[in-house]
């Protein structure tokens, strides 16, 4: 569940000369470079504004439907990476149930499998189950496309052998894609998601408390934010429900991906 990829990126959006809008009409020209080209998401952070993506993400996100950040209005979107548990969902769940707030959970193969029934309390209690892949890998990297489908579909099936519902959202593990990923993934039927707010809490040996996690998430609050939060964390898990409180009193709503994919 890492995205250690994600600073370096920032950097280089942040200073000019990076040349990050260098590969789109090579990659779109020709099918070897859509085959192994990776590209990792990031933004530029604005201080009391929404962040700044480059020409080439936002063409990548538009022409293929993909969620990263909303209408700037005061929308907010919760999503939760899941790729092993550690403890702390339950205590989310409980708090978003309190709260009466909509997230949205990206799984893998082995936690669907290990933690069943925290899956079936998501799904019971009204929450996106996503796709995070079954064996989190890097999908560009998979460059055959039966394979790369096989990827998806093995979660899928075991998914919907439980719940009797698909699999409709897909977060990319570590955040990488090209234009041939989210084209063939779009096509199978997902809604690639991305997101517009994130910080390093996956590393549950450098937590640093409570009001860090508090501190770090209200200060990149924006009207649209799809919000990237990894369950391992035990900072996030007891930060949650004051970062509910305070982003409803600066007069932000919750809402659930549906609503951003239906305009509601």
């Amino acid at each position: 569940m890492k995205k250690l990829f994600i600073f370096p990126l920032l950097i280089c959006l942040i200073l000019p000369g990076c040349g990050t809008e260098t590969n789109d009409m090579n990659e779109e020209s020709t099918p070897a470079a859509q085959n192994t080209t990776i590209k990792g998401w990031g933004y530029r952070p604005m201080t009391d504004a929404r962040p700044e993506f480059t020409a080439e993400q936002i063409q990548d996100m538009e022409k293929n439907n993909c969620i990263y950040m909303g209408a700037p209005d005061n929308g907010l979107y919760l999503t939760f990476d899941e790729g092993y548990e550690n403890g702390y969902t339950g205590q989310i769940l409980d708090v978003l149930k309190e709260k009466n707030v909509p997230a949205a959970f990206f799984i893998t193969g082995p936690y669907l499998k290990s933690e069943t029934a925290l899956v079936r309390r998501m799904v019971e209690e009204g929450h996106i189950v996503g796709n995070h892949t079954n064996t989190h890998p890097s999908l560009p990297t998979i460059t055959d496309d039966a394979a790369l489908k096989e990827e998806l579909a093995a979660l899928d099936r075991e998914f919907y052998a439980l719940f009797e519902k698909p699999m409709r959202y897909l977060r990319p593990p570590k955040g990488e894609y090209n234009s041939r990923t989210l084209q063939l993934t779009k096509a199978l039927g997902y809604t690639n998601v991305f997101w517009s707010f994130a910080y390093k809490d996956w590393d549950t040996k450098d937590q640093k408390g409570a009001q860090y996690a508090f501190d770090k998430v209200m200060s990149g609050l924006h009207g649209g934010a799809v919000i990237l939060l990894h369950a391992v964390s035990c900072d996030n898990a007891a930060a949650l429900g004051s970062i509910i409180d305070a982003a409803r009193e600066k007069g932000f709503a919750f809402r659930s991906l549906d609503a951003y994919v239906s305009g509601n």
